[in-house]
């Protein structure tokens, strides 16, 4: 697999009722039903609306037994008005209820931090080498009989790590790490080779877009490695609602994608199930243009070869060379205002400035931008922050001489393609040189839709500042259908995805389904309008305790359903208001935010 290229990983195909994944097959679309599964009619009619907004799998939480069993009048209703496509049951905690949904469904996803081993404590325990192969023993005396009744009915089997339910028994020997997800996955993965069990599918997956892609690459190589090729379900969990929902779930998903890893996707909103449909398709639709970009003639590098940029948080550009006013209001303060020729663009008080070259005037605050044809005068130029825009195909080993000679400018990392494969064979280049000046990642676009802007934005800048190999951003869009604000909150909203620069409040947010205790679309709102001021805060708003705690692991506080009209609120990891009523929840937590009440 080379990064300069796309070359979709080879997976096994497994057959999900009427609807094959991996192999050949496209990569397919999924959601999860947030209605209780004991209302029957209610999930009928939000599995249609995921279906007809173009869901290729429905995904339903089972609870208990009794949750399970009533996926059969789901199924059935489902059927009777004609629509076929395939129910997954989601399980937590109790194989009992796995091995009833088998029966059902056409695939039981199982989560192996909770599969067998006790539920999450948070303590730090020591596990002797005969304790731990004990609960190994103990995961195999209960997943096998799983296996058998899945075999007996032809049902599929997802095993699903979650970053926030490791077992305390991996998390003593791993700790919260990637290693520590992926050798909880593989333990399950040995059995099922053990067993002759292959319909299956892998999925592993985090609230932080770099702990998502980073694990799942390591999976690849794991199993790889063990001669295994089960295709593999994409998700960034808890993205959120909005603009940074789709953002953040464009940077995890997208840059997997790109890379050719994946078979199946979820994008997880904070919002009406069906509407993560669209945000999918557009997704996969983009990446799939990626296949007619020719490939960069360029060796894959070793990843231990490359040399990391560690620079401070990547800068902004924002493009305003064809506008004509600036909405201050709208927008995150960008490093730089790029007005190319733009002469007429009243310069802001206190605003670095940059300008093409030939009408650079040496004011403050302003900085010249040459190109390839403008060689002679970048070399002569004494401005103390100059800017060179290169492509690919212009740079040579007198373009690297040079810019050894002046590690001041700042290099623009262009494409006369689009094609994202060219700019990271031209960011390997440099890195492979040894230059050490400052890259700037341009992108442009020609979108008349925000959303599909994002999106596409999102998937291409998301691997160079998750790899760090990128120390600012610079989008472009050449329409007038969407704002320089808007692609500046863009620009913004891919760094704060990526973890390389925070100017706002990052909301941890889960998707809702069935077992959400409290209206999770109404509770975020509640909380972003009253902690939105807090810049660099993370806040977790889940809807039940599954993953939780867990899934908060890096989030300074958490908003957790605890009951029907009750939370409990989360300082790091720890539970310090309990079951309070949800009328006062978030007067409660601002309190202890606020005030550091911890009591």
């Amino acid at each position: 697999m080379s990064s300069f290229q796309y070359k979709r990983r080879k997976s096994s195909e497994v057959f999900i009722g009427n609807t094959p994944l991996g192999g050949d097959n496209p990569i397919r679309i999924q959601s999860m039903t947030n209605t209780s599964t004991m209302d029957t009619e209610a999930s009928i009619a939000q599995c249609i609306r995921i279906v007809e907004a173009g869901g290729e799998y429905v995904r339903l939480t089972a609870q208990g037994v009794g949750e399970a069993e009533n996926l059969r009048y789901i199924r059935d209703g489902l059927r009777k008005r004609g629509y076929q496509t395939p129910l997954v049951a989601d399980i937590h905690f109790n194989p009992n209820v796995a091995y009833t949904a088998a029966g059902i469904v056409e695939k039981v996803r199982i989560n192996p931090g909770n599969f067998a081993d006790p539920a999450k404590k948070f303590q730090k325990h020591e596990y002797s080498e005969e304790e731990y192969r004990q609960g190994i023993e103990k995961i195999r005396a209960r997943f096998v009989p799983f296996l058998a009744i899945c075999k007996a009915n032809h049902t599929a089997i997802r095993i699903g790590v979650n970053h926030g339910s490791l077992s305390d028994r991996i998390m003593s020997r791993y700790g919260d790490t990637p290693e520590g997800m992926v050798e909880s996955c593989m333990e399950f993965l040995h059995i099922c080779v053990e067993e002759n069990f292959t319909h299956l599918v892998v999925s592993i997956k985090a609230s932080n877009t770099f702990v998502m892609v980073t694990t799942v690459r390591l999976l690849v190589r794991r199993m790889d490695e063990e001669g295994m090729n089960f295709p593999l379900h994409l998700g960034v969990t808890e993205a959120g609602d909005g603009e940074d929902g789709r953002i953040k779930s464009a940077v995890g998903i997208g840059t997997l994608l790109l890379e050719g890893i994946g078979d199946t996707i979820r994008v997880s909103l904070s919002e009406d199930p069906e509407a993560e449909i669209p945000v999918a398709k557009a997704l996969v639709d983009y990446v799939s243009t990626s296949l007619d970009r020719m490939p960069i003639d360029m060796p894959m590098p070793e990843p231990q070869r490359l040399i990391k940029r560690n620079r401070d948080v990547p800068i902004v550009i924002a493009d305003y060379s064809r506008a004509t006013e600036r909405d201050n209001a709208q927008s995150i303060n960008p490093d730089f205002l790029y007005l190319g020729k733009n002469k007429s663009f009243p310069r802001p008080e206190n605003q670095k400035i940059i300008t093409d070259y030939e009408i650079f005037s040496f004011e403050k605050d302003e900085y010249p931008l040459f190109t390839a044809r403008d060689k002679a005068a970048w070399q002569n130029s004494e401005a103390p922050l100059p800017f060179l825009c290169l492509n690919y195909s212009e740079i040579n080993d007198d373009w690297i001489e040079h810019l050894i000679r002046k590690p001041q400018t700042v290099l623009i990392l262009s494409s006369t393609t689009s094609s994202i494969f060219e700019q990271k064979s031209f960011a390997y280049r440099l890195m492979r040189e040894g230059i050490k000046n400052p890259v700037v990642l341009q992108r442009r676009y020609k979108e008349k839709d925000l959303e599909l802007f994002q999106i596409k934005s999102a998937a291409d800048c998301g691997a160079f500042f998750l790899d760090n190999q990128a120390d600012g951003i610079f989008l472009q869009n050449e329409t007038d259908c969407i704002s320089p604000e808007d692609v500046n909150a863009c620009s913004f909203g891919i760094l704060q995805a990526t973890g390389r620069r925070i100017s706002k409040t990052e909301y941890i947010a889960c998707p809702s389904c069935g077992r959400t205790l409290f209206d999770l679309q109404t509770t975020l709102k509640k909380v972003k309008a009253a902690t939105a001021h807090l810049k660099g805060l993370k806040i977790g708003i889940m809807g039940c305790i599954v993953n939780g705690p867990g899934e908060m692991a890096d989030a300074d506080y958490g908003y957790v359903g605890a009951g029907i009209g009750r939370v409990s609120l989360y300082k790091g990891k720890e539970c310090v208001k309990k079951n309070i009523p949800e009328a006062d929840a978030v007067v409660e937590l601002l309190r202890l935010i606020e005030l550091g009440d911890t009591k």
